[in-house]
Protein backbone atom coordinates (compact mmCIF):
# COMPACT_ATOMS: atom_id res chain seq x y z
CA UNK A 1 0.00 0.00 0.00
CA UNK A 2 2.55 2.68 0.90
CA UNK A 3 6.32 2.27 0.10
CA UNK A 4 8.13 1.45 3.25
CA UNK A 5 11.51 2.61 3.92
CA UNK A 6 14.58 -0.46 4.10
CA UNK A 7 15.67 -1.41 7.60
CA UNK A 8 13.48 0.46 9.82
CA UNK A 9 10.06 -0.37 11.44
CA UNK A 10 6.77 1.85 9.46
CA UNK A 11 3.34 1.58 10.72
CA UNK A 12 0.19 3.88 9.11
CA UNK A 13 -3.45 4.43 10.61
CA UNK A 14 -5.52 6.49 8.80
CA UNK A 15 -9.27 7.24 10.11
CA UNK A 16 -12.27 8.58 8.38
CA UNK A 17 -14.31 10.23 10.98
CA UNK A 18 -17.56 11.20 10.97
CA UNK A 19 -19.28 13.71 13.61
CA UNK A 20 -22.60 14.90 14.30
CA UNK A 21 -23.85 17.28 17.67
CA UNK A 22 -27.37 18.53 18.60
CA UNK A 23 -27.98 20.41 21.41
CA UNK A 24 -31.44 21.97 22.60
CA UNK A 25 -31.87 24.53 25.54
CA UNK A 26 -34.78 24.62 26.81
CA UNK A 27 -36.79 24.41 23.35
CA UNK A 28 -34.72 26.59 21.76
CA UNK A 29 -31.95 24.88 19.09
CA UNK A 30 -28.46 25.67 20.00
CA UNK A 31 -26.50 23.66 17.51
CA UNK A 32 -27.15 21.00 14.81
CA UNK A 33 -24.42 19.89 13.05
CA UNK A 34 -22.21 17.07 11.04
CA UNK A 35 -18.83 16.51 9.74
CA UNK A 36 -16.68 14.52 7.71
CA UNK A 37 -12.91 14.02 7.49
CA UNK A 38 -9.58 11.86 7.51
CA UNK A 39 -6.75 12.30 9.14
CA UNK A 40 -3.49 10.03 9.16
CA UNK A 41 -0.90 8.96 12.09
CA UNK A 42 2.68 7.67 10.93
CA UNK A 43 5.27 6.80 12.95
CA UNK A 44 8.95 5.03 12.31
CA UNK A 45 10.80 3.12 14.46
CA UNK A 46 14.77 3.14 14.39
CA UNK A 47 15.26 0.97 17.72
CA UNK A 48 16.31 3.74 19.56
CA UNK A 49 13.63 6.35 18.92
CA UNK A 50 10.23 6.83 17.29
CA UNK A 51 9.54 9.74 14.94
CA UNK A 52 5.65 10.61 14.73
CA UNK A 53 3.47 12.97 11.86
CA UNK A 54 0.10 12.90 11.26
CA UNK A 55 -1.47 14.75 8.21
CA UNK A 56 -4.65 15.29 6.15
CA UNK A 57 -3.42 15.31 3.28
CA UNK A 58 -3.82 11.05 2.69
CA UNK A 59 -2.36 11.62 -1.04
CA UNK A 60 0.87 13.03 0.67
CA UNK A 61 1.58 9.98 2.85
CA UNK A 62 4.38 8.45 1.30
CA UNK A 63 5.93 11.62 1.55
CA UNK A 64 5.33 11.89 5.19
CA UNK A 65 7.14 8.61 5.35
CA UNK A 66 10.37 9.35 3.53
CA UNK A 67 10.67 12.54 5.82
CA UNK A 68 10.40 10.51 8.80
CA UNK A 69 12.85 7.99 6.89
CA UNK A 70 15.38 10.86 6.83
CA UNK A 71 15.30 11.93 10.26
CA UNK A 72 15.72 7.69 11.71
CA UNK A 73 19.47 5.64 11.60
CA UNK A 74 18.80 2.49 9.17
CA UNK A 75 19.05 -0.41 11.39
CA UNK A 76 19.13 -3.54 9.63
CA UNK A 77 18.38 -5.81 12.83
CA UNK A 78 14.85 -3.27 13.16
CA UNK A 79 12.82 -6.37 13.03
CA UNK A 80 14.37 -8.10 15.72
CA UNK A 81 13.72 -5.40 17.84
CA UNK A 82 12.02 -6.59 21.25
CA UNK A 83 9.37 -4.14 20.70
CA UNK A 84 8.89 -4.83 16.73
CA UNK A 85 8.92 -8.79 17.73
CA UNK A 86 5.88 -7.85 19.86
CA UNK A 87 3.87 -6.16 17.23
CA UNK A 88 1.21 -8.54 15.89
CA UNK A 89 0.47 -8.76 12.63
CA UNK A 90 -3.24 -9.61 11.43
CA UNK A 91 -4.74 -9.17 7.97
CA UNK A 92 -8.13 -9.09 8.44
CA UNK A 93 -11.58 -6.60 8.54
CA UNK A 94 -14.19 -6.02 11.06
CA UNK A 95 -16.22 -4.04 10.44
CA UNK A 96 -20.03 -3.67 11.72
CA UNK A 97 -21.48 -0.79 10.39
CA UNK A 98 -21.43 -0.46 6.66
CA UNK A 99 -25.00 -0.50 6.50
CA UNK A 100 -26.72 0.35 9.15
CA UNK A 101 -24.90 3.68 9.42
CA UNK A 102 -25.22 6.89 12.30
CA UNK A 103 -23.54 8.67 8.48
CA UNK A 104 -27.33 7.98 7.23
CA UNK A 105 -28.99 9.93 10.08
CA UNK A 106 -30.25 13.59 8.89
CA UNK A 107 -29.91 16.86 10.66
CA UNK A 108 -33.96 16.53 10.91
CA UNK A 109 -33.35 13.28 12.41
CA UNK A 110 -31.46 14.31 15.21
CA UNK A 111 -33.74 17.87 15.93
CA UNK A 112 -36.31 15.16 16.30
CA UNK A 113 -35.18 13.08 18.59
CA UNK A 114 -34.11 16.18 20.87
CA UNK A 115 -37.52 17.66 20.73
CA UNK A 116 -38.87 14.01 21.70
CA UNK A 117 -36.68 14.08 24.74
CA UNK A 118 -37.34 17.43 25.61
CA UNK A 119 -41.49 16.51 25.66
CA UNK A 120 -40.57 13.94 28.61
CA UNK A 121 -38.43 16.49 30.24
CA UNK A 122 -41.46 19.09 30.54
CA UNK A 123 -44.22 16.68 31.73
CA UNK A 124 -42.13 17.08 35.29
CA UNK A 125 -43.13 20.90 36.76
CA UNK A 126 -39.77 20.67 39.37
CA UNK A 127 -37.95 20.63 35.97
CA UNK A 128 -36.86 24.46 35.61
CA UNK A 129 -34.53 24.33 33.04
CA UNK A 130 -33.10 21.29 30.80
CA UNK A 131 -30.19 20.73 28.01
CA UNK A 132 -30.42 17.58 25.61
CA UNK A 133 -27.74 16.77 23.50
CA UNK A 134 -27.18 14.07 20.62
CA UNK A 135 -23.93 13.10 19.87
CA UNK A 136 -23.02 11.18 17.43
CA UNK A 137 -19.86 9.19 15.91
CA UNK A 138 -18.42 6.82 13.41
CA UNK A 139 -14.72 5.99 12.85
CA UNK A 140 -13.04 3.47 10.25
CA UNK A 141 -9.64 3.14 11.02
CA UNK A 142 -7.25 1.43 8.55
CA UNK A 143 -3.70 0.35 9.88
CA UNK A 144 -0.81 -1.30 8.20
CA UNK A 145 2.52 -2.05 8.80
CA UNK A 146 6.14 -2.64 7.35
CA UNK A 147 5.63 -5.79 9.12
CA UNK A 148 2.75 -6.64 6.75
CA UNK A 149 -0.05 -5.81 8.84
CA UNK A 150 -3.21 -5.02 7.29
CA UNK A 151 -6.40 -4.23 9.30
CA UNK A 152 -9.62 -2.34 8.94
CA UNK A 153 -12.45 -2.25 11.60
CA UNK A 154 -14.93 0.46 12.63
CA UNK A 155 -16.66 1.77 15.22
CA UNK A 156 -20.18 3.96 15.60
CA UNK A 157 -21.44 5.29 18.78
CA UNK A 158 -24.52 7.04 19.29
CA UNK A 159 -25.46 8.98 22.87
CA UNK A 160 -27.96 11.45 24.31
CA UNK A 161 -27.39 13.37 27.58
CA UNK A 162 -30.57 14.58 28.70
CA UNK A 163 -29.57 17.21 31.74
CA UNK A 164 -31.90 19.02 33.68
CA UNK A 165 -31.89 20.93 36.91
CA UNK A 166 -34.88 20.34 39.39
CA UNK A 167 -36.46 22.53 42.09
CA UNK A 168 -38.15 20.76 44.84
CA UNK A 169 -39.55 22.78 47.73
CA UNK A 170 -36.87 25.53 46.92
CA UNK A 171 -33.90 22.93 46.65
CA UNK A 172 -32.40 22.66 43.64
CA UNK A 173 -30.75 19.49 42.15
CA UNK A 174 -29.05 19.24 39.13
CA UNK A 175 -28.29 15.36 37.23
CA UNK A 176 -28.51 14.18 33.61
CA UNK A 177 -29.73 10.55 31.82
CA UNK A 178 -26.94 9.56 29.72
CA UNK A 179 -26.50 7.13 27.41
CA UNK A 180 -24.14 6.00 24.69
CA UNK A 181 -25.76 3.16 21.73
CA UNK A 182 -24.29 1.45 19.21
CA UNK A 183 -26.97 2.90 16.67
CA UNK A 184 -29.67 5.64 16.68
CA UNK A 185 -33.08 3.93 16.76
CA UNK A 186 -31.89 2.62 20.25
CA UNK A 187 -31.97 6.16 21.31
CA UNK A 188 -35.57 6.51 20.36
CA UNK A 189 -36.58 3.64 22.84
CA UNK A 190 -35.42 5.36 26.34
CA UNK A 191 -38.15 7.60 27.60
CA UNK A 192 -39.06 5.75 30.37
CA UNK A 193 -35.50 5.41 31.73
CA UNK A 194 -35.51 8.97 31.73
CA UNK A 195 -38.77 9.47 33.44
CA UNK A 196 -37.58 7.33 36.19
CA UNK A 197 -34.38 9.13 36.35
CA UNK A 198 -36.08 12.33 37.14
CA UNK A 199 -39.06 11.06 39.50
CA UNK A 200 -35.83 9.25 41.57
CA UNK A 201 -34.60 12.52 41.65
CA UNK A 202 -37.59 14.23 42.87
CA UNK A 203 -38.37 11.95 45.53
CA UNK A 204 -34.57 11.98 46.21
CA UNK A 205 -34.09 15.75 46.81
CA UNK A 206 -37.66 16.07 48.64
CA UNK A 207 -36.58 13.49 51.50
CA UNK A 208 -32.52 13.49 51.87
CA UNK A 209 -31.30 14.06 54.67
CA UNK A 210 -27.69 14.47 55.79
CA UNK A 211 -25.55 11.81 56.49
CA UNK A 212 -23.93 11.25 60.00
CA UNK A 213 -20.45 11.47 59.52
CA UNK A 214 -18.31 8.02 60.25
CA UNK A 215 -17.24 4.81 59.00
CA UNK A 216 -19.96 2.62 57.40
CA UNK A 217 -20.54 -0.66 55.57
CA UNK A 218 -20.77 0.77 51.60
CA UNK A 219 -22.96 -1.13 48.88
CA UNK A 220 -22.04 0.26 45.57
CA UNK A 221 -24.27 0.32 42.74
CA UNK A 222 -22.87 -1.25 39.44
CA UNK A 223 -21.85 2.50 38.18
CA UNK A 224 -20.08 3.25 41.18
CA UNK A 225 -18.04 0.11 41.54
CA UNK A 226 -17.41 0.76 37.74
CA UNK A 227 -16.02 4.04 38.20
CA UNK A 228 -14.05 2.82 41.76
CA UNK A 229 -12.67 0.12 39.24
CA UNK A 230 -11.53 2.26 36.42
CA UNK A 231 -10.28 5.50 38.76
CA UNK A 232 -9.03 3.60 41.52
CA UNK A 233 -7.48 0.59 40.21
CA UNK A 234 -7.12 0.94 36.47
CA UNK A 235 -5.59 3.60 36.05
CA UNK A 236 -2.70 2.00 38.41
CA UNK A 237 -2.53 -0.79 36.08
CA UNK A 238 -0.98 1.34 32.91
CA UNK A 239 2.41 -0.24 32.75
CA UNK A 240 3.91 2.94 31.56
CA UNK A 241 3.59 4.31 35.44
CA UNK A 242 5.42 1.62 36.21
CA UNK A 243 8.60 2.33 33.97
CA UNK A 244 11.63 3.60 36.42
CA UNK A 245 9.92 3.14 39.32
CA UNK A 246 11.38 0.33 41.32
CA UNK A 247 9.02 1.19 43.85
CA UNK A 248 5.98 0.58 42.34
CA UNK A 249 7.13 -2.48 40.17
CA UNK A 250 7.48 -3.95 43.83
CA UNK A 251 4.11 -2.61 45.28
CA UNK A 252 3.06 -4.25 42.02
CA UNK A 253 4.31 -7.67 42.02
CA UNK A 254 2.17 -10.19 39.92
CA UNK A 255 0.84 -12.77 42.33
CA UNK A 256 0.54 -10.60 45.08
CA UNK A 257 -2.50 -10.82 47.06
CA UNK A 258 -4.32 -7.56 47.39
CA UNK A 259 -7.94 -8.11 47.53
CA UNK A 260 -10.32 -11.14 48.92
CA UNK A 261 -10.12 -14.57 47.09
CA UNK A 262 -13.85 -13.73 45.44
CA UNK A 263 -12.28 -10.37 43.61
CA UNK A 264 -11.38 -10.04 39.90
CA UNK A 265 -10.85 -6.78 38.05
CA UNK A 266 -10.77 -7.33 33.88
CA UNK A 267 -10.09 -5.02 31.26
CA UNK A 268 -10.74 -6.03 27.45
CA UNK A 269 -11.67 -4.26 24.11
CA UNK A 270 -14.02 -6.58 22.34
CA UNK A 271 -17.12 -5.62 24.64
CA UNK A 272 -19.43 -3.82 22.81
CA UNK A 273 -19.72 -0.30 23.52
CA UNK A 274 -17.55 2.66 24.64
CA UNK A 275 -14.95 0.93 24.92
CA UNK A 276 -14.91 -1.52 21.94
CA UNK A 277 -11.51 -1.87 20.83
CA UNK A 278 -11.14 -4.80 18.84
CA UNK A 279 -7.16 -3.79 17.35
CA UNK A 280 -5.45 -0.99 19.46
CA UNK A 281 -3.64 1.48 17.57
CA UNK A 282 -0.59 -0.53 17.45
CA UNK A 283 -2.88 -3.04 15.12
CA UNK A 284 -2.78 -5.84 18.10
CA UNK A 285 -6.14 -7.58 19.27
CA UNK A 286 -8.40 -6.66 21.93
CA UNK A 287 -7.24 -9.57 25.36
CA UNK A 288 -9.54 -10.24 28.31
CA UNK A 289 -6.49 -8.63 30.60
CA UNK A 290 -6.91 -10.14 33.96
CA UNK A 291 -5.81 -7.16 36.56
CA UNK A 292 -6.77 -9.08 39.45
CA UNK A 293 -7.34 -12.58 39.23
CA UNK A 294 -9.02 -14.67 43.15
CA UNK A 295 -7.50 -11.73 45.01
CA UNK A 296 -4.21 -11.97 43.28
CA UNK A 297 -2.19 -9.31 40.94
CA UNK A 298 -2.72 -11.03 37.29
CA UNK A 299 -1.22 -8.55 34.85
CA UNK A 300 -1.12 -5.12 34.09
CA UNK A 301 -2.14 -3.12 30.55
CA UNK A 302 0.61 -2.44 28.21
CA UNK A 303 1.95 -0.89 24.61
CA UNK A 304 4.25 -3.11 22.57
CA UNK A 305 6.96 -0.70 23.86
CA UNK A 306 5.92 -1.25 27.85
CA UNK A 307 5.59 -4.86 27.49
CA UNK A 308 8.78 -5.33 25.82
CA UNK A 309 10.50 -2.95 29.03
CA UNK A 310 8.72 -5.29 31.31
CA UNK A 311 9.40 -8.61 29.70
CA UNK A 312 5.53 -9.01 29.77
CA UNK A 313 2.41 -9.66 27.66
CA UNK A 314 1.22 -7.32 25.11
CA UNK A 315 -2.53 -6.94 25.91
CA UNK A 316 -3.88 -4.64 22.72
CA UNK A 317 -4.02 -1.35 25.19
CA UNK A 318 -2.08 1.21 22.63
CA UNK A 319 -4.68 3.84 22.14
CA UNK A 320 -4.88 7.12 20.69
CA UNK A 321 -7.28 9.70 21.18
CA UNK A 322 -7.35 10.44 17.42
CA UNK A 323 -4.84 10.40 14.41
CA UNK A 324 -2.93 13.26 15.79
CA UNK A 325 -1.75 11.53 18.66
CA UNK A 326 0.65 8.54 19.41
CA UNK A 327 -0.71 5.20 21.05
CA UNK A 328 -0.21 5.25 24.93
CA UNK A 329 -1.44 3.21 28.09
CA UNK A 330 -4.86 3.35 27.96
CA UNK A 331 -7.87 1.15 29.51
CA UNK A 332 -10.75 -0.18 27.19
CA UNK A 333 -13.95 -1.53 29.07
CA UNK A 334 -13.11 -2.22 32.45
CA UNK A 335 -15.01 -3.73 35.10
CA UNK A 336 -15.12 -5.80 38.16
CA UNK A 337 -16.26 -9.33 37.56
CA UNK A 338 -19.44 -11.56 39.15
CA UNK A 339 -19.50 -12.83 42.33
CA UNK A 340 -20.91 -15.97 43.98
CA UNK A 341 -24.27 -13.47 46.45
CA UNK A 342 -27.63 -12.59 44.57
CA UNK A 343 -28.28 -8.68 44.92
CA UNK A 344 -30.85 -9.50 47.91
CA UNK A 345 -28.27 -11.95 49.47
CA UNK A 346 -25.71 -8.79 49.78
CA UNK A 347 -28.14 -6.47 51.57
CA UNK A 348 -29.29 -8.89 53.71
CA UNK A 349 -25.92 -8.75 55.15
CA UNK A 350 -25.79 -4.85 55.80
CA UNK A 351 -27.57 -3.97 59.49
CA UNK A 352 -26.87 -0.55 59.24
CA UNK A 353 -24.82 0.75 56.01
CA UNK A 354 -25.02 3.32 52.74
CA UNK A 355 -26.09 2.68 49.52
CA UNK A 356 -24.32 4.16 46.71
CA UNK A 357 -27.11 4.55 44.08
CA UNK A 358 -25.35 6.74 41.52
CA UNK A 359 -22.57 9.54 41.50
CA UNK A 360 -21.14 12.67 40.27
CA UNK A 361 -17.40 11.99 40.27
CA UNK A 362 -14.58 9.40 41.06
CA UNK A 363 -10.81 10.16 41.50
CA UNK A 364 -7.80 8.26 42.98
CA UNK A 365 -4.52 6.28 42.99
CA UNK A 366 -3.31 4.99 46.34
CA UNK A 367 -6.61 7.02 48.11
CA UNK A 368 -9.46 7.38 46.28
CA UNK A 369 -12.72 9.22 46.55
CA UNK A 370 -16.24 9.32 45.41
CA UNK A 371 -18.53 11.84 45.46
CA UNK A 372 -21.98 9.75 45.41
CA UNK A 373 -24.78 11.74 43.36
CA UNK A 374 -27.79 9.76 45.23
CA UNK A 375 -27.18 7.81 48.49
CA UNK A 376 -29.33 6.10 50.82
CA UNK A 377 -29.48 4.58 54.33
CA UNK A 378 -29.52 0.71 54.33
CA UNK A 379 -31.31 -0.74 57.51
CA UNK A 380 -31.79 -4.23 58.29
CA UNK A 381 -30.53 -5.62 54.64
CA UNK A 382 -32.96 -2.70 53.50
CA UNK A 383 -32.97 0.37 51.15
CA UNK A 384 -34.24 3.35 53.77
CA UNK A 385 -34.24 7.21 53.49
CA UNK A 386 -32.42 8.85 51.01
CA UNK A 387 -29.26 10.77 52.81
CA UNK A 388 -26.68 13.27 51.34
CA UNK A 389 -23.45 11.93 51.23
CA UNK A 390 -20.51 14.60 50.26
CA UNK A 391 -17.64 11.88 49.74
CA UNK A 392 -16.98 8.06 50.52
CA UNK A 393 -12.98 7.45 50.82
CA UNK A 394 -10.37 4.99 51.22
CA UNK A 395 -7.66 3.46 50.63
CA UNK A 396 -7.61 1.49 47.28
CA UNK A 397 -5.25 -1.48 48.29
CA UNK A 398 -6.55 -1.59 51.92
CA UNK A 399 -10.43 -1.35 50.35
CA UNK A 400 -9.98 -4.59 48.25
CA UNK A 401 -9.63 -6.46 51.21
CA UNK A 402 -12.30 -4.86 53.07
CA UNK A 403 -14.84 -6.11 49.65
CA UNK A 404 -16.87 -8.73 51.89
CA UNK A 405 -19.48 -9.12 49.19
CA UNK A 406 -19.86 -9.07 45.15
CA UNK A 407 -23.25 -9.63 43.55
CA UNK A 408 -24.15 -12.69 40.40
CA UNK A 409 -24.55 -9.98 37.40
CA UNK A 410 -22.36 -7.56 35.84
CA UNK A 411 -23.80 -4.53 34.40
CA UNK A 412 -21.08 -2.76 31.78
CA UNK A 413 -22.26 1.11 31.01
CA UNK A 414 -21.49 3.03 27.79
CA UNK A 415 -21.64 6.98 28.54
CA UNK A 416 -21.38 9.59 26.22
CA UNK A 417 -19.58 13.58 26.13
CA UNK A 418 -16.73 12.66 27.71
CA UNK A 419 -13.95 10.17 28.57
CA UNK A 420 -10.84 9.14 30.21
CA UNK A 421 -8.37 11.51 30.43
CA UNK A 422 -4.21 10.65 30.68
CA UNK A 423 -1.12 13.22 29.67
CA UNK A 424 -2.64 15.50 27.20
CA UNK A 425 -4.95 13.02 25.42
CA UNK A 426 -8.74 13.71 26.47
CA UNK A 427 -11.17 12.29 26.29
CA UNK A 428 -10.93 8.86 25.03
CA UNK A 429 -14.29 6.42 25.43
CA UNK A 430 -13.71 3.67 27.74
CA UNK A 431 -16.65 1.97 29.08
CA UNK A 432 -16.84 0.73 32.84
CA UNK A 433 -19.01 -1.28 35.39
CA UNK A 434 -19.57 -4.18 37.84
CA UNK A 435 -21.82 -5.79 40.22
CA UNK A 436 -22.73 -4.41 43.69
CA UNK A 437 -20.09 -4.87 45.89
CA UNK A 438 -20.45 -4.41 49.82
CA UNK A 439 -17.60 -2.59 51.29
CA UNK A 440 -16.50 -2.70 55.02
CA UNK A 441 -15.00 -0.06 57.21
CA UNK A 442 -15.46 2.92 54.66
CA UNK A 443 -15.24 6.79 55.70
CA UNK A 444 -18.15 8.46 55.00
CA UNK A 445 -18.87 12.35 55.04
Amino acid sequence: MFNFPKDLYTDVRIEDVFEAQARLQNDTLKENKQRQYKGAFIRIFDGDKWYYSSTTQLEQIDEEIQLLAQMATPNPQIMEHPTVMGLEVHQESCMKFEEDTLRNVSKEDQFGLLQAYGNTVKKFSEVKEYHIRYIGKSVRKTFCSSKGANIKYDKETAGIIVAYTLNVEGKRFDNAYNTSQENFEALKTLHNQVEENIKKDCTYIKEAVAVEPGKYTVVFSPTASGVFAHESFGHKSEADLMLGSETMKAEWAIGKVVGVDTLNIIDRGDLVGSGYTPYDDEGNTAKVNYLIRDGKLAGRLHTTATAGLLEETVTGNGRAMNFEFEPIVRMTTTYIDKGPLTKEELFAGVKDGIYVDDISHGSGMTAFTLAPKRAYRIREGKIAEPVTVAVVTGNVMETLHLIDGISDEVEIFSFTGGGCGKMEQYPLPVGFGGPYIRVQNLDVQ
